[in-house]
């Protein structure tokens, strides 16, 4: 077997800043001093473990109790890796989004745009051992935040994944090709190296698409080095 390739970290703007100044929200919030390392205990590296046995997969969003939801359901699929491509298996994936009119299932959120009683938008899958997931899904709505006069976000999909400890968690978010509003959004503008932010931008699969039910998309993750997927910081 040989050795493994030497770590690549990810170069300068290919992961967001703590304080994005157009992102309003992270001048209140992110760190003013510089940050401590805090050593792990072996209960931080080694636990809780996520397993389907108590986390049961919910990967169909588009209905509930055999209702379907309002919306264009597509199908969301792709790979966990790391840096040499190698596949990530047995990660807790989870998702959360708005409905198909721009809503979160939250009462924090009063958008006045209609809840739709049968889409909650959450969702949870394990990668198996070639590091693959899948979602069914209703593509998320665009909807107004206030960051600045007239700001809307763009149609997108939050993803987690959890390693083998609660410690050991990611979070990015996952956009859609073509969408006009991608070019005025703070949030995906906070990473400064553009090859870097179009890894956040999903592929139409025809391949993926079931004919006369689901358009897909292709959405894999690379968790570090120099082809990392961008992940929240702030």
């Amino acid at each position: 077997m040989s050795d493994p390739a030497p770590f690549r970290p990810a170069g300068a703007g290919a992961q967001p800043a703590y304080d994005t100044r157009a992102y309003a929200s992270t001048t209140k919030r992110h760190p003013k001093a510089p940050l401590l390392a805090v050593p792990t205990t072996l209960t931080e590296a080694t636990g809780p473990r996520f397993s389907p046995s108590h986390f049961p997969a919910l990967a169909d969003l588009s209905t509930i109790a055999g209702k379907p939801a309002l919306g264009e359901r597509i199908i969301v699929e792709g790979r966990v890796t790391d840096e040499d491509g190698r596949p990530v298996p047995n990660t807790m994936v989870e998702i959360w989004q708005a409905n198909a009119a721009g809503r979160y299932d939250h009462q924090g959120d009063q958008h006045d745009a209609p809840l739709d009683p049968n889409f909650h938008g959450e969702g949870r899958v394990f990668t198996d051992a070639e590091g693959r997931y899948r979602f069914v899904t209703i593509k998320p709505g665009a909807y107004p935040w206030r960051n600045h006069p007239n700001a809307w976000r763009p149609n997108h999909i939050h993803f987690s994944l959890f390693g083998s400890g609660f410690a050991q968690r990611l979070i990015t978010q996952m956009y859609f090709p073509g969408d006009p509003l991608l070019d005025l959004d703070p949030i995906f503008h906070a990473v400064a190296d553009r090859c870097a932010r179009e890894r956040l931008i999903a592929r139409f699969d025809i391949a993926l698409t079931e004919p006369e039910r689901a358009l897909g998309y292709r959405f894999d993750i690379v968790l570090r080095g120099r082809g990392a997927t961008p992940m929240e910081t702030a």
